[in-house]
C-alpha cells in the first residue's frame, strides 16, 4: 500500500487543526467536564474516524478500509484499560478534576509523539526481520491470559524509576500551583506536581502501548493504516476517559474482554507465520462480538452480595 507523502501531510494538518480547535476554542476556560459532553465529543471523534475510513475504503480499497477498522476498534477498545489507570493516578495525586482536561491534553500530545516513533520501529522490525512476529504474538498470548488472572493494578508513583530520574535533574514544588506545569521562584525553575502527573500519564500509555501496538500490527503492516488508526483512537482517549469516569460501575467484565481480544490477535499473529492468515472480516467480526458479550455480561449479571 503506497501513500503519498502528501497524504502524511494532510493527515497532520488537519489532527493539529482539531487539537488547536479543541484546546483554543471550544475548551479555551478550564471547566469540569460533565458526561453529557464527554459522550458527546467522544462521538465527534468516533464519526471522524469513521469518515476517514471511508476516505482509505474509496482511495486505497476494501482491505486497508478493513485493517484500519479493525485495528481502531482494538486500540480503541484496549484505551478503556489506560483510563481505570488514569482515574487511580488523578485520584492518588489528588488532582482537582477541573485540571484533569489540562493535563489530559498534554499527555495524549506526548503520547502521539511516542507511539509514532514505536510503531515506525514496529513496522520496520516486521519488515525486516519476520520472526519477530512470533516475539509479537507470543507476548500477546501471554499478555491476554495474564491479564485474566491479574488483579486491580496499583499506582506507586514514588517507586517510578522516570519520576526518580526526572527529580534528580529537576527540582519540584512540594505544594500544587493550580493548572501549571512549571513556576518560577527564586529565579529557578521549579516543575509543580501536576507536572509529575504528566510525565505518569505519559508513561503509563506507553506501557500499554506495548500491548496494543503489537496487536495492531497483527492486523496491518502498513504504517500509514497503523498510525492513523492509532492517532485516531488516542484523540478520543480524552473524551472517553470523562465519559467512563463517570459511569465505570457498569462495565466489569469488560477487562475479562479484553483478555480475550489480546490472546486472540495473539494466536492470529502467531498463524500468520506459518502462512494460515484469519480473514480481516472474521477477525473484526470476533472482536467485536467478544467485546460485545462482555458488555452485555457487565449489565445483565449482578453482582453477588457477600451476606455480612
Amino acid at each position: 500500500m503506497g501513500v503519498s507523502i502528501y497524504f502524511w501531510i494532510g493527515f497532520h494538518i488537519f489532527i493539529f487543526l482539531m487539537l488547536a480547535l479543541d484546546l483554543g476554542v471550544f475548551n479555551r476556560k478550564e471547566h469540569i467536564v460533565p458526561v453529557k459532553e464527554a459522550i458527546t465529543w467522544s462521538m465527534v471523534w468516533i464519526t471522524l474516524a469513521f469518515l476517514f475510513n471511508l476516505f482509505i475504503f474509496f482511495k486505497f480499497g476494501k482491505t486497508p478500509a478493513l485493517e484500519f477498522l479493525t485495528g481502531y476498534v482494538i486500540e480503541y477498545s484496549l484505551s478503556v484499560d489506560n483510563i481505570f489507570v488514569f482515574i487511580l493516578i488523578f485520584t492518588y495525586f489528588a488532582v482537582p478534576a477541573i485540571y484533569q482536561h489540562k493535563v489530559l491534553f498534554w499527555g495524549i500530545l506526548g503520547a502521539l509523539i511516542l507511539r509514532g516513533i514505536f510503531i515506525f520501529a514496529g513496522v520496520a522490525l516486521i519488515t525486516r526481520f519476520t520472526w519477530i512476529v512470533i516475539i509479537f504474538g507470543g507476548f500477546l498470548v501471554f499478555t491476554g491470559i495474564k491479564m485474566l488472572f491479574q488483579k486491580e493494578m496499583q499506582i506507586e508513583p514514588e517507586k517510578n524509576p522516570v519520576i526518580r530520574f526526572f527529580k534528580k535533574f529537576l527540582p519540584v514544588t512540594g505544594e500544587p500551583h493550580g493548572s501549571r506545569l512549571f513556576v518560577r521562584q527564586n529565579r529557578i525553575t521549579y516543575a509543580t506536581p501536576l507536572f509529575m502527573v504528566l510525565i505518569i500519564i505519559d508513561v503509563s500509555d506507553l506501557i500499554f502501548a506495548v500491548d496494543s501496538i503489537p496487536a495492531v500490527l497483527a492486523i496491518s503492516h502498513s504504517t500509514f493504516i497503523v498510525y492513523t488508526s492509532n492517532i485516531f483512537a488516542i484523540l478520543g482517549l480524552r473524551s472517553l476517559y470523562f465519559a467512563i469516569s463517570g459511569i465505570m460501575g457498569y462495565f466489569r467484565y469488560l477487562k475479562t474482554g479484553l483478555a480475550f481480544v489480546l490472546t486472540f490477535v495473539g494466536i492470529k499473529m502467531l498463524a500468520s507465520f506459518f502462512h494460515f492468515e484469519i480473514p480481516i472480516i472474521l477477525s473484526l467480526a470476533i472482536i467485536i462480538s467478544i467485546l460485545f458479550v462482555s458488555i452485555l455480561a457487565s449489565v445483565f449479571i449482578k453482582k453477588k452480595q457477600i451476606p455480612l
